[in-house]
């Protein structure tokens, strides 16, 4: 979305000239003929730059008067005065009193708009900076092709250009905040500011504050999340930890894409997109009325239901050939192989992490693994809880020892093809294929080892 440029001049023709120049540019511009309107058109929504006439004539405020008024509500703001009839003294007052620059009329076209650009670049700096950041990485782990993360793609890329509501649910480390931040790259509003609101870290004594913003005697304190996501996805993270108090304030934002700063009376308009996640159960919350119900249904206008790892196992060898990559170029080495024992068991274990877990899994290998050892990734290289440890080993060789051979061999069949068909998420043929055994036969096995699986969870 495009810098929006508020031009206050008391002639119209100035100021169609003025947004007709900066709109050809591609910013967005607004018009206000007087200080009042001026004022009326800040508090309304921020806009990324003024550009105010010194005189103003027939208004309450001459132009320093507004530029005062505007520096009290918004410090930050910044300001260009331009005249017919400017002088140097009243430059100096200008830039005194906190305009970053002065132009006289008539101007030139390009004088204009390299002012404009660099009372602007400071924002689009810091906003590129903050997509790049965020862009690290963006959209790893929903690496894979398995029918379940298809899906979520495909309703994320569908859903992301209509502007709607989507409330994400799935375990903790599925990837909830990536597709939020997928959601918000693939949509319009891409270039403007994708803001964090963590519920679950922010006290409630502070809740409102940090997302509402602070002003005093109605001077801006601080700008809350909401106003700092103006334009852009204000992402509201495990949605269910926010207070009664502050859901009943984000329900009347939610209604008049309008809020009042803690400690202030002026309503301050903003343009957002509100995309919010749960690992929680909403129905069970509102049902113990921890959670507004009108509030979910404003919330939960497409909802998005994000596979735990264990569901998408297929996946597992892209992602972890993914992050592998990732974590050695961040230490300066090649990618290393992943034997299929490595494989084998990184796709057998259960995740209770999800795909975070298998992230740091795969980091604190690189990390912790000599570097001279790093060309191939074996099984016995990853930690204790993927491999199973030589503690639970050599317990399950005690085991086996003490049993008779039969027994010993059934307990190691029925541990293997456990392990494998987990492996594959319960495909039988995708086993079979893998262990060398006809599909028929795999069955036949598994009736005599008593692991008839139950019906309905034989896939092919």
């Amino acid at each position: 979305m495009a810098l929006d440029i508020l031009i206050v001049d008391d002639e119209r023709d100035i100021r169609e000239l003025v947004a007709g120049v900066l709109s050809d540019e591609g910013y967005d511009c607004r018009t206000a003929a007087d200080s009042s309107s001026a004022l009326d058109a800040v508090d309304e929504k921020r806009p990324s730059l003024v550009l105010l006439d010194v005189w103003l004539h027939g208004s309450k405020m001459d132009g320093l008067e507004v530029l005062d008024a505007i520096k009290a509500r918004e410090p930050e703001l910044p300001v260009i005065i331009f005249s017919g009839h400017g002088n140097i003294d009243t430059a100096v007052s200008a830039v005194s009193r906190g305009a970053m620059d002065f132009i006289e009329k008539p101007f030139e076209a390009e004088r204009l708009l390299l002012l404009v650009e660099r009372a602007t670049e400071t924002e689009r700096l810091r906003r590129e900076n903050t997509r790049l950041r965020e862009g690290l990485g963006e959209g790893g782990e929903f690496t894979g092709n398995s029918a379940v993360i298809n899906a979520v793609r495909a309703t994320l890329k569908r859903v992301a250009q209509t502007g709607s509501r989507v409330l994400i649910n799935g375990p903790a480390g599925a990837g909830k905040e990536v597709a939020a931040r997928l959601l918000h790259s693939w949509s319009t509003r891409a270039d403007k500011p994708f803001i964090i609101v963590n519920s679950a870290r922010i006290t409630p004594e502070r809740f409102e504050e940090e997302l509402f913003g602070e002003e005093t005697d109605g001077k801006l304190v601080r700008a809350g999340l909401l106003e700092t996501a103006d334009g852009g996805t204000l992402y509201l993270d495990e949605v269910a930890d926010m207070p009664l108090s502050t859901q009943a304030r984000i329900l009347r934002v939610l209604t008049e894409q309008s809020f009042v700063r803690v400690g202030g009376s002026r309503q301050i308009g903003v343009d957002v997109r509100v995309v919010s996640s749960t690992a929680r159960d909403l129905a069970g919350e509102m049902e113990s009325k921890n959670f507004r119900e009108d509030l979910f249904y404003r919330l939960n206008v497409v909802p998005v239901e994000i596979p735990s790892l264990a569901e998408r196992r297929d996946d597992i060898p892209a992602l972890a050939e993914y992050f592998f990559a990732r974590y050695a170029a961040e230490q300066g080495i090649r990618p290393p192989a992943i034997s299929e024992e490595a494989m084998a068991a990184l796709q057998a274990y259960d995740w209770p992490g999800n795909v975070r877990q298998l992230r740091n899994v795969v980091e604190r290998t690189i990390i912790l693994t000599p570097r001279d050892q790093l060309e191939t990734v074996e099984a016995e290289m990853l930690s204790e809880e993927i491999s199973g440890g030589n503690a639970a080993g050599n317990s399950g060789m005690a085991a086996l020892m003490g049993a008779p051979l039969r027994e010993a061999r059934e307990s190691f069949e029925r541990e293997y093809l456990a392990i494998q068909i987990r492996r594959f998420s319960g495909n039988i043929s995708k086993t079979a294929s893998f262990i060398g055994m006809e599909r028929s036969a795999l069955h036949r096995k598994l009736k005599l080892l008593g692991m008839v699986q139950r019906k309905g969870g034989d896939r092919n």
